[in-house]
């Protein structure tokens, strides 16, 4: 008997409708499922011990279950109910074939890198942690003024930035906030840190790729604060001299994959590539 569990985002019927009619084919072949809500803010229902757990939703459904999932490397099968849907794998009418491939034996798992980010205080002191499948975001929080970042790669100064924040991502979230950035694209199998200023007020400009075993650190400089968010969410506020330490996650996502959409057949048809 195998143990699922659906998570949906409460606002959306067509979720909880969905998880209902993937339980009862569940049960009609012997297997068992729970439902985790999440909420606005982020927040959701323990899941527990589960064989799967099953997004639907957007990608914004599908970080939080990752979040889920990673302390007990439960591979995530996302389904899209959103918009984009880079990180969805099937639709909703190929649920319950997908399920059948999953129990089944024949789905696969890709293991995609994830971000491990820590956060410090102006005193040095840890004041929290979080693990990102996409991105990690350094921003502004006062409008019409940039923010100073100054960064350093393996303890060893790089360069300040001025500019409305800095992201850094995976190569999974290189079509995320870095893509609207006008970061470049990395096939999620990369292993990578991508560093993209957002609208920087500087002559430096690029995105910067980094290898996995590189560390990147951010530090807040005077005048302003700054804030960490984490895959949408948001951490803490960085006041000057607080500091944020991005490297490569211990652990990975896994997300199941039926072999039937690469990752560049997903680009093409969201960004409507044609032949010339």
């Amino acid at each position: 008997m195998t143990l699922i569990a659906f998570t949906v985002h409460p606002d959306r019927p067509r979720a909880v409708e969905l998880a209902q009619r993937a339980g009862d084919w569940l049960a009609d072949r012997g297997h068992e499922s729970t439902v985790s809500a999440i909420s606005q803010d982020g927040s959701t229902d323990p899941i527990g011990k589960v064989d799967l757990v099953v997004s639907l939703g957007g990608d914004g459904t599908l970080l939080r279950s990752v979040e889920l999932a990673s302390s007990t490397d439960t591979p995530v099968l996302g389904v899209n109910l959103g918009r984009l849907g880079f990180l969805t794998q099937v639709e909703p009418s190929e649920l319950e074939s997908a399920l059948e491939a999953f129990l089944g034996g024949t789905a696969t798992i890709d293991e995609r890198m994830t971000l491990s980010v820590t956060t410090s205080g102006p005193d040095g002191a840890v004041i929290g942690s979080a693990v990102a499948l996409n991105e990690a975001t350094v921003e502004k929080t006062v409008p019409g003024h940039t923010v100073r970042i100054a960064t350093s790669v393996n303890d060893r100064a790089f360069v300040t930035y001025a500019a409305d924040g800095l992201v850094v991502s995976t190569p999974t979230g290189s079509t995320a906030y870095n893509l609207s950035a006008r970061g470049p694209v990395l096939s999620p199998l990369l292993r990578a840190l991508v560093v993209t200023p957002v609208a920087p007020h500087m002559l430096f400009d690029r995105p910067l790729v980094l290898a996995a075993n590189e560390r990147l650190e951010l530090e807040v400089l005077e005048p302003r604060d700054a804030v960490l968010v984490v895959d949408g969410t948001t951490i803490a506020t960085l006041r000057p001299g607080s500091t944020v330490r991005c490297e490569a996650g211990t652990r990975a996502a896994r997300l199941v994959t039926l072999g039937t959409r690469s990752f560049h057949d997903i680009v093409r048809a969201k960004f409507h590539l044609a032949d010339r």
